[in-house]
């Protein structure tokens, strides 16, 4: 018996505080060696792509294993539709029957903010103030309201090359949040200002280049999720700590890939994972002027964590609806 979970259901019982938590036990079980996680397989269109991610976990409160099934169309908003949709199976690892089938949108944008307020705590100053914004797509929604749960944050300062787009989610933060925000015309002011920096874009050459970082400053680099695609100078790499979610993932399709394709920067040069950190194997931050920079690039184990923890939300709240897809006769 599978329980089918649309996105309004999913919506019902997702929260923040739910991602940072599960965020949390997904990194610590790869810095702990309790998952299994082949890297994601991409099927590339002509208006998009399509990745496919599975694996298997270990949680405290349960060992599940799943797939999403999850698409990357930058022209969708032209036609009324999101960039990226998701569907999640969550299985039994000992069976093979399934226990769930989810919409996985949500849940995407809330584990991708999440491990951005994981990295944040771990790897920015604890007086951080300013938070800076390359990007005003989805993902940035939840990139600022994780960080806003982990670090004092007193200012945002928003850069898009849409500004409309970029005028909507200030206002949106504004009203959301109570924090002040502001438009910046290019993405130098906006790292020029930041103590914590987010880059959030479909960029295939760097926005931020190494003069406009200032000591101190923490990044999240979410943006490049495919080979090709990248948004910091080569030379900020080779100055920062760099901290990837899986090597093997970020060496082929996130911040790091090209870089690492052309010799600017070397496997030596990377810190560390972020599970190591949550482990306990490796510290975080480890001074003051330190420039870190977290390459994110979005793990099947974090979906699993967070697919899981609203499956049995929606269980003891009686959502969804329960449908029994295998034929046994």
């Amino acid at each position: 018996m599978s329980l089918v979970l649309t996105g309004a259901e999913v919506a019902r019982v997702l929260d923040l505080d739910l991602a940072l938590e599960a965020a949390r036990e997904a990194f610590r079980a790869y810095g702990e060696g309790r998952a299994n996680m082949p890297p994601k397989s991409y099927l590339n269109l002509a208006q998009g792509d399509f990745r496919a991610m599975y694996g298997e976990i270990f949680l405290p409160h349960g060992h599940v294993c799943g797939l999403k099934w999850v698409n990357v169309h930058p022209g969708n908003p032209r036609r009324g539709l999101p960039t990226v949709m998701a569907k999640i199976l969550l299985n039994d690892p000992d069976t093979g029957l399934e226990w769930a089938d989810l919409d996985g949108t949500l849940i995407t944008n809330y584990r991708t903010g999440a491990a951005g307020g994981v990295a944040a705590d771990l790897l920015s100053r604890p007086e951080s103030r300013c938070l800076g914004v390359v990007g005003a797509g989805a993902q940035a929604r939840t990139q600022i309201a994780a960080a806003l749960k982990v670090r004092p944050i007193t200012e945002i300062v928003i850069c898009d090359c849409a500004h409309a787009r970029a005028r909507t989610l200030m206002e949106e933060v504004a009203a959301s949040y109570g924090v002040a925000t502001r438009l910046a015309p290019t993405p130098q002011e906006t790292a020029r200002a930041a103590d914590i920096l987010i880059t959030a874009t479909p960029s295939c050459q760097p926005l931020v280049l190494r003069e406009w970082v200032r000591p101190g400053t923490h990044i999240n680099a979410v943006g490049a999720d495919a080979a090709g695609k990248q948004e910091l100078d080569p030379n900020l790499l080779r100055v920062a700590t760099i901290v990837v979610d899986d090597w093997a993932q970020a060496s082929h399709s996130g911040e790091i890939n090209v870089p690492l394709s052309r010799g600017e920067i070397a496997p030596g040069d990377i810190y560390g994972s972020l599970g190591e950190i949550v482990a306990g194997k490796k510290p975080g931050r480890r001074s003051a002027e330190e420039i870190t920079v977290f390459d994110s690039t979005g793990l099947i184990i974090q979906d699993l964590a967070l697919g899981y923890a609203v499956y049995l939300r929606a269980l003891a709240e009686g959502l969804g609806e329960v449908k029994d897809f295998l034929r046994t006769d």
